[in-house]
């Protein structure tokens, strides 16, 4: 069996290889999406800015905007105002300034912009009349350029300010939108397909017609974990444990998607037989990975009469390992194939917590079992490891709200020790 670390590096390598040869990025079909719908896309372009940010002299604070070679506790005359979005347009000589706020244009005479703090305005301020010149005194030295956002300080006109393979988040978007855009070029959405086998499922919204029947709660979960990608979603149902039935619904998918991703059908039984297929339309690359749960995951690809592989993902038929096959292995494959850029994937964040009772595991394989991680005022963490870690208990995966994860020649961890922790994405 493969490492759960080798079988990561591994689907890099080989997505890698897709990006650059069988589906390059730089051949890939570009989608103009608007602003408000780009987020969570992958940009397809850089992005320039069309002019400077900010686009003036802009004060960063209310109070009064002084010209250049005015001096201290010397009579300033005062001789009109400069708001946001209504500048002051008359000429100012040495010795005289406007009353400005935050986020107004300070004139070209001005050089410098004084807190109304540090003038005697709280004084004056009952007797001035806005309509007249007024004098105040300033009560601190005026240091060139003070309170004051330069012109293209943060951004030039012409300057790259988001790179092709960027991800999209909602500060991208305030970004762009500052700038102006309202609609940006991002990778088209692959399309992902995905389906589950098995004669006992029955989909949400029917009705159970049997003690032996379930419902298929793996689609819902895999879309919903899906539902922030990039991608369009395509469903292929319920395929039964029948040989040329799931023939034919592999055959169908690999014509018309980008990725499959099946649940259930990859174990040894004799009625699993998904297996069987990929091997017949392509290629199996790994099949057993060395973590509980979710050994039996494959990871292969399709290639039979197709221009390019449609790249394969098999997950067991029980919900947690659904899970955790598609936090380790699927979503990060997918940001990849995208188009995000390596420091545009989601990070697998991890923290270390103490262990609060005693953990049962044995050595060989590596350990995602579900606990309940806390917080105490000090910042210390703790975690609490579920009694029973069956993979089919599905109780316990909503209640719980992270993984602890047991190295993969790790034995019992006794209360009190320190483990490495997955707090789940949603969480």
């Amino acid at each position: 069996m493969i490492t759960v670390e080798g079988l990561v590096a591994e689907i890099q390598q080989r997505v890698e290889n897709y990006n650059n040869n069988d589906y390059p990025l730089n051949k890939r079909a570009v989608a103009n999406y608007d602003l408000l719908d780009s987020c969570h896309h992958i940009l397809a372009e850089d992005i320039v800015s069309p002019f400077s940010v900010p686009r003036q002299n802009l004060s960063a604070m209310d109070g009064y905007a002084i010209a250049k070679g005015t001096k201290l506790a010397t009579n300033t005359t005062i001789i009109g105002e400069s708001q946001a979005g209504s500048p002051y347009n008359g000429d100012i000589q040495s010795g005289q300034g406007v009353r400005i706020f935050t986020g107004a244009v300070v004139p070209d005479e001005c050089d410098t912009v004084i807190m109304q703090e540090n003038t005697n305005f709280a004084t004056i301020k009952s007797s001035i009349d806005k309509s007249k010149p007024y004098s105040i005194i300033l009560s601190q030295r005026a240091q060139s350029d003070d309170h004051i956002r330069k012109q293209g300080e943060e951004i030039t006109a012409g300057e790259a300010v988001l790179f092709k393979g960027k991800r999209l988040n909602p500060a991208d978007i305030s970004l762009l939108a500052n700038l102006g855009f309202d609609k940006v070029n991002v990778y088209q959405p692959l399309i992902v397909g995905v389906l589950a086998t098995g004669d006992e499922l029955v989909a949400i919204g029917n009705k159970l017609k049997s003690l032996a029947q379930i419902y298929n709660s793996n689609t819902p979960t895999l879309k919903s974990l899906l539902s922030d990608l990039p991608i369009a979603l395509q469903d292929y149902g319920i395929i039964p444990d029948d040989l040329d039935k799931t023939t034919a619904a592999v055959t169908q998918a690999m014509q018309e998607c980008d990725v499959l991703i099946s649940t259930a059908g990859v174990s040894v039984g004799d009625y699993d037989f998904l297996t069987t297929v990929i091997e017949q339309l392509g290629k199996i690359n790994h099949y057993k990975v060395a973590m509980k749960p979710g050994k039996p995951f494959v990871f292969g690809e399709l290639t039979q009469n197709l221009a390019k592989p449609v790249l394969y993902f098999g997950l067991p038929g029980n919900p947690l390992s659904t899970v955790v096959g598609t936090l380790q292995f699927v979503i990060p494959a997918l940001w990849q194939m995208a188009g995000a850029s390596h420091s545009e994937r989601p990070m697998q964040l991890t923290v270390m917590a103490t262990l609060k009772n005693d953990v049962k595991k044995s050595a060989g394989r590596k350990d995602f079992q579900r606990g309940l991680l806390t917080q105490d005022k000090a910042g210390s963490f703790y975690v609490e490891s579920f009694t029973k870690q069956q993979s089919h208990r599905i109780k316990q995966l909503s209640h719980a709200n992270c993984f602890i994860v047991l190295a993969q020649d790790a034995g019992n961890v006794a209360a009190g020790e320190s483990v490495q922790v997955q707090p789940f994405p949603w969480i």
